[in-house]
C-alpha cells in the first residue's frame, strides 16, 4: 500500500507526541556550521544531538542564491546520499525551525528515509536506540519551491560553508 507524504507526515508527527521528533539537519544548522547556535540555544526549546546519517535516497544538495544557501531539492533519486546529523526536537523546536526555514514557502518540512551511521543518544530502553546502518524516519526540510536552473548545479553529499567550494554562507543578519 502506497501512503501519501502527507498522511506519512501525518503519522511521524502523530508518534511524535509525548516524546521527540526526530530531525535531520545536513546544511547551516550542523555542529561547526554557521547556524548551529540557533539548534542549542534552549530559548527556541530543545534539540538533542543524537548521532549522524545520510538519506536512503539519493537527493541534489545545492548551494544556490545570492547567500549561498544549502537546499536539498525534494527530487529523490538524483543527486547522492546526503550526509547530516540526526536531533531529537521537542514541540517548540520544531516550531522554531519551521519559522527559521520559512516552512512552507521556502521549505518544506517532509518525512525522509535515514540511514544510521553512529549513534549517540543515550535512552532508557534499548529498542529506543536504531542499531547503525538501521533506518529510521525523520523530518527534513527540502524544497520543491527552487529556481528550475537550481537542478544543473553541483551536487553535494555533505555541506561545510568552509569548504573548497568556495561559496561561504551569508548570515541573515548579514544580508542586504
Amino acid at each position: 500500500m502506497r501512503v501519501s507524504v502527507a498522511a506519512a507526515a501525518a503519522t511521524l508527527a502523530v508518534s511524535s507526541v509525548g516524546r521527540m521528533a526526530h530531525v535531520f539537519v545536513y546544511g547551516t544548522l550542523k555542529k561547526g556550521q554557521p547556524n548551529y547556535q540557533r539548534m542549542i540555544n534552549g530559548t527556541h526549546g530543545t534539540a538533542k544531538f543524537q548521532g549522524r546519517g545520510h538519506t536512503v535516497e539519493k537527493y541534489p544538495l545545492v548551494i544556490a542564491g545570492k547567500y549561498n544557501i544549502p537546499y536539498l531539492l525534494n527530487t529523490p533519486g538524483t543527486g547522492h546520499h546526503v550526509v547530516g546529523e540526526i536531533y531529537s526536537v521537542d514541540d517548540q523546536m520544531l516550531q522554531f525551525l519551521d519559522e527559521f526555514e520559512v516552512c512552507p514557502d521556502m521549505y518544506q518540512r517532509t518525512p525522509v528515509r535515514i540511514e544510521v551511521v553512529t549513534w549517540e543518544g543515550k535512552s532508557s530502553a534499548p529498542e529506543e536506540r536504531p542499531a547503525v546502518n538501521s533506518i529510521m524516519e525523520c523530518f527534513v526540510y527540502s524544497t520543491t519551491t527552487y529556481q528550475p536552473e537550481w537542478i544543473n548545479l553541483p551536487c553535494y553529499d555533505n555541506y561545510d560553508s568552509f569548504g573548497k567550494h568556495g561559496l561561504p554562507y551569508v548570515l541573515r543578519e548579514s544580508r542586504d
